[in-house]
C-alpha cells in the first residue's frame, strides 16, 4: 500500500509539472518534446471545439468568457484600427506589435483563466485551422480578436458556409428520394398498365367467342327457318 501511494503520489506530481508547463507560453518551455506534443494537442482540441461552435451557431449571439464586454472594449480602445478579418502576423509576432499587446494581454492576468496559455488563432476567419491558416497566440489574444471578430460579424462567413453546405446535401438527399418515388411511381403504373391490358385482351377474346357463337346459332337459325320453309311448300 505504502508503495502503491508513493506512486499514486509521483504520478500526481507529474501531472501537475505537466498542467503548470501547459498553461505557459510555448517560449517559456524550450523543446521539450513531450510538453510540446501535450501542448500541441490540447491547442488542436481547443481549436476543433472553438470552430464547430462558430458553424453551428450564428457567431455573433456567443459569448466566450465571462468577460466578454470587458475584452472586446479594451482590445479595440488599444488596436482601433486593426484589421481582424485577416490577420498580419506582424502586427502580432513582430517586437513592436509584442510591445503594443504586452500591456493588453497582463490586464487580463488574473481576470481570464490561463490569460496567457498557446492558442491556435486563424489568420483568414473565413477559413479553417489549416497548416497555413494558423499561428500561434496567447489565450487572450485569441479572445480578443476572435470576440471581435464575432460582434463585427466577420466570423458569420464560416456559419454560412457551413449552414449552405448542410442545405444543399438535404436537397440532394431529398431528391435523389423523389427520384426513387418517382421510378415506384413509373413501375406502379406499369402494372396497372399491363394489368389492364390483360384484361383488355381477354375482355376481346371473351367478345371473338360470343360473336362466333351468336354467328354459329344464327347459321342454326337460318338452316331451322329454311327447312321450315321447305315444309311448307
Amino acid at each position: 500500500m505504502a508503495a502503491t501511494s508513493g506512486t499514486d503520489e509521483q504520478v500526481s506530481g507529474e501531472l501537475v509539472s505537466v498542467a503548470h508547463a501547459l498553461s505557459l507560453p510555448a517560449e517559456s518551455y524550450g523543446n521539450d518534446p513531450d510538453i510540446e506534443m501535450a501542448w500541441a494537442m490540447r491547442a488542436m482540441q481547443h481549436a476543433e471545439v472553438y470552430y464547430k461552435l462558430i458553424s453551428s451557431v450564428d457567431p455573433q449571439f456567443l459569448k466566450l468568457t465571462k468577460v466578454d464586454d470587458q475584452i472586446y472594449s479594451e482590445f479595440r480602445k488599444n488596436f482601433e484600427t486593426l484589421r481582424i478579418d485577416v490577420l498580419d502576423p506582424e502586427e502580432l509576432k513582430s517586437e513592436s506589435a509584442k510591445e503594443k499587446w504586452r500591456p493588453f494581454c497582463l490586464k487580463f492576468n488574473g481576470i481570464v483563466e490561463d490569460f496567457n496559455y498557446g492558442t491556435l488563432l486563424r489568420l483568414d476567419c473565413s477559413q479553417g485551422y489549416t497548416e497555413e491558416n494558423t499561428i500561434f497566440a496567447p489565450r487572450i489574444q485569441f479572445f480578443a480578436i476572435e470576440i471581435a471578430r464575432n460582434r463585427e460579424g466577420y466570423n458569420k462567413a464560416v456559419y454560412i458556409s457551413v449552414q449552405d453546405k448542410e442545405g444543399e446535401k438535404g436537397v440532394n438527399n431529398g431528391g435523389e428520394k423523389g427520384a426513387d418515388n418517382g421510378e415506384e411511381e413509373n413501375t406502379k403504373n406499369r402494372g396497372e398498365k399491363g394489368a389492364d391490358s390483360g384484361e383488355e385482351k381477354k375482355e376481346g377474346i371473351n367478345r371473338e367467342d360470343k360473336t362466333d357463337k351468336g354467328g354459329e346459332k344464327e347459321k342454326e337459325a337460318d338452316k331451322e327457318i329454311n327447312k321450315s320453309g321447305e315444309k311448307a311448300m
